[in-house]
């Protein structure tokens, strides 16, 4: 190894000892879980690790650190809402009645999703077997309604693309927007 990148990682190395408790203090602070606040620790120092030109730039590394911190607890939380709120969601919906389900329909429709690519297939199913609004798919994802409408649209044509225009099907029914 040279010398100036064995004085970089050395400077690394010394930043890490001295901060990484303190950084994970306060990701604990921000989420309180320990364990999660330990790997929030880990990931911001692995990213200020390969961002070490920048985080030496920066009027603060420690300030630099937190910051990614900061916004590595946030994810973290907003994706422990989304699920929340998705958990929820399924068990709270009233059931049903019907007189049982059409399993090959069933099946051809669950394969087709799988095909789509994931994001399509989460507004897809939010939006038509959940039943929620654009604003609450927008929400549940964390992205933004445009973004909502569009992969829907587009998880919806490729849905009848896979599915095919078969008259009588429970797919016909579906595009028709009779319910089962």
């Amino acid at each position: 190894m040279d010398v100036p990148a064995q004085l970089e990682e050395d400077a690394f190395r010394a930043f890490f000892e001295r901060h990484h408790a303190e950084l994970a203090r306060f990701a604990w602070l921000l989420i309180g879980e320990s364990g999660a606040a330990e790997d929030i620790a880990a990931d911001a120092m692995l990213a200020v690790w390969r961002q070490w030109d920048q985080a030496r730039r920066a009027r603060s590394q420690i300030a630099y650190a937190r910051g990614i911190v900061a916004n590595l607890a946030k994810s973290r939380i907003r994706a422990a809402v989304r699920e929340r709120r998705r958990n929820t969601l399924f068990w709270q919906r009233p059931g049903e009645t019907h007189d049982g389900p059409d399993t090959a329909a069933v099946v051809d429709v669950r394969a087709a999703l799988e095909r789509l690519p994931l994001r399509r297939r989460a507004c897809v199913v939010l939006r038509h077997s959940l039943e929620l609004s654009e604003r609450e798919t927008a929400d549940a994802l964390g992205i933004s309604i445009g973004t909502v409408k569009s992969q829907t649209s587009k998880g919806l044509a490729d849905l009848r693309r896979i599915l095919g225009p078969q008259e009588g099907s429970a797919w016909a029914s579906m595009r028709k927007g009779e319910r089962q």
